[in-house]
């Protein structure tokens, strides 16, 4: 190898060290007396100088090997290391949408890997998901084997930051490997002096995109929703696949970029239920697996003065798979009234509201401020008008939500795993009620009891969805996911619904405790698009020659020969010149 292929250019003074030497010089005509004086000459030419018959000689050949020492030391001669190693490390989009070009990255691949070599002697592959936290695919030196791991990959995650991925693959080559993106997208400016290998291409797309159900007339319906990602129209037929049977297969229209919703009554006694769309090229959303909903019931006590009965009623109307309760022991929720003049607490989950029965005070001053909780985020409580009324008694550990100046108007109670709202000012007395924060906050606080209750629930899930499952402590937990093939999937982990789409069911000491349809719904995976080709750029780099070569080890040596071969020239050219003879013209 050639560090520097420029000083092949000091060849060029072969030609004009050749051409030099076909000169001849005009002889010298000296007339003298007599011929016996002078020695045998040897004649040259008398015409003067013009291109004659080539004549080898000492100096010539000196000349050109100093040409040949000297572009020899410009060019930086490299000899490849026995033992020198380029390592590769390729991350991998683990995104859904790369599952459409999952062919096309193999063979980008293997048409890349053998010249990613280089000058190296070996190479060494590491293979690497985009997903953060993740395990190495492979780890080798195996092409073919790297190839093999690639194909049977599955993309199903959504749109991921490959930062965290391709620092890693850095620190894994150090800064003399290649770290290479093998993505469906092009992407300017990757991090870590990372390579971009793009395989994608726009393609056409229509596909589900969520699902919703409603009681109309006693049945249950459900709307499912349909998107054509593609900027021409589409023409697709979708029918309902169950147990029972499949129906008639039904077309539709959709324009380009825009959605259709399609409705029916849901099979309730079927199994197996799914919408299927006719397939395209990207398959995720082209099956809608379906399940009747059924939230964990929420058993409600209410026990309050008559001028809240009202507002209890209407919050177990609003609330869904809310029931009335006649045993305030196994309610799942106390909604109860604050009496001062009988200051009793319940034991349990509860929303309690303090009744001032002595008189109306003035309205409180002040600003209002809420806390940062949850079950206050992005509400509003400035409108909330608060007149003086007894208060209850709070504890150190009581965590307040909201204040009016120094006085709290809400706040939480915690104890043994039992959460009590405490309101504490009088509904009556205030405009509350007609506050939207209000009916946000008791949703929100209900809806938190009910997902800490250990019930069996029915869900319809999206891909990868996190799971807010309640379960008894220090008891395992049997999982049951399966893929639309029937085939089983390996647990979800850090508690997620599967990465495919699928049914899923989970119990515990032998008890139901879910029962999901695991469908995909994520559009901008989705949408195909922007996807485009794009080629890797030169690997071989001046650190990588650096690296698995050597300089020549004779380098010196050769510098060190060119001054006596320039001495050598000088002095036969020298000597060349003191014994020409002049032609003789006699007397």
């Amino acid at each position: 190898m050639f560090a520097n292929p420029y000083g092949l250019l000091a060849l060029l003074a072969i030609p004009v060290i050749l051409a030099i030497h076909f000169l001849q010089r005009k002889s010298i005509t000296l007339p003298v007396s007599t011929l016996f004086l002078l020695e045998r000459t040897q004649r040259e030419a008398t015409s003067g100088r013009r291109f004659e018959r080539f004549i080898p000689s000492v100096p010539l050949w000196m000349q050109l090997l100093a040409i040949l020492l000297l572009t020899w030391f410009l060019v930086e001669p490299r000899f490849k290391k026995e033992n020198s190693v380029h390592r590769v490390a390729i991350v991998v989009d683990s995104s859904a949408s790369m599952s459409v070009f999952k062919s096309a990255a193999v063979d980008a691949l293997r048409q890349t890997l053998p010249g990613l070599q280089g000058i190296a002697a070996t190479m060494e592959l590491t293979l690497l998901p985009s997903v953060p936290n993740s395990a190495r695919l492979y780890s080798g030196s195996s092409p073919e084997a790297l190839l093999g791991v690639l194909e049977n990959y599955e993309h199903h995650t959504g749109v991921i930051d490959p930062s965290y991925a391709l620092r890693l693959a850095r620190s894994i080559v150090s800064g003399d490997g290649t770290v290479i993106y093998l993505t469906d997208t092009p992407s300017e400016g990757l991090p870590y002096e990372a390579r971009l290998i793009s395989v994608g291409e726009p393609t056409p797309n229509v596909g589900f995109t969520g699902i919703t159900f409603e009681e109309k007339q006693g049945a249950l319906t459900f709307q499912a929703i349909i998107r054509n990602y593609d900027k021409v129209p589409a023409s697709r037929k979708w029918s309902l696949l169950s147990s029972a049977g499949r129906t008639e297969p039904r077309a539709f229209e959709i324009d380009p970029n825009s959605f259709v919703t399609i409705q029916a009554d849901f099979p309730i006694d079927a199994q197996d239920v799914r919408l299927s769309l006719t397939p395209d090229g990207f398959t995720l959303d082209d099956t809608l697996p379906l399940i009747a909903p059924k939230p964990k019931s929420l058993d409600i006590f209410t026990a309050v003065s008559p001028g809240l009965k009202g507002l209890s009623d209407k919050l177990l109307r609003s609330l869904n798979a809310a029931k009335a309760s006649n045993d305030i022991t196994s309610s799942d929720l106390v909604i109860t009234s604050y009496d001062p003049l009988d200051p009793a607490i319940p034991e349990t989950n509860a929303i309690l509201f303090v009744e001032d029965p002595t008189s109306q005070g003035k309205y409180l001053k002040g600003g209002i401020l809420a806390e940062a909780h949850p079950l206050m985020d992005g509400v509003n409580w400035q409108a909330l008008l608060v007149r003086e009324t007894l208060e209850l008694p709070r504890l150190p550990s009581d965590r307040v939500l909201l204040w009016q100046e120094k006085r709290p108007l809400i706040f939480l109670r915690e104890n043994a795993g039992r959460q009590i709202l405490c309101f504490n000012f009088d509904l009556r007395l205030s405009n509350a009620v007609q506050q939207p924060a209000f009916i946000v906050l008791l949703h929100r606080f209900a809806e938190g009891i009910r997902a800490k209750k250990i019930a069996p629930e029915h869900l319809n899930l999206e891909t990868g969805q996190r799971l807010n499952l309640a379960t008894i402590k220090a008891a395992p937990v049997e999982i049951n996911a399966t893929d639309l093939k029937g085939r089983e999937l390996g647990p979800p982990g850090e508690n997620r619904a599967p990465p495919v789409p699928g049914f899923l069911t989970i119990s515990q000491n032998g008890d139901p405790l879910l029962k999901a349809a695991v469908h995909f719904a994520d559009t901008r995976e989705a949408d195909l698009t922007s996807c485009a080709p794009g080629e890797i750029s030169e690997i071989t780099t001046a650190a990588s020659l650096e690296l698995h070569t050597g300089p020549d080890p004779f380098k010196r040596l050769w510098l060190l020969l060119l001054l006596p071969v320039l001495c050598t020239a000088w002095f036969f050219t020298s000597r060349k010149t003191s014994l020409r003879q002049p032609d003789v013209l006699a007397s």
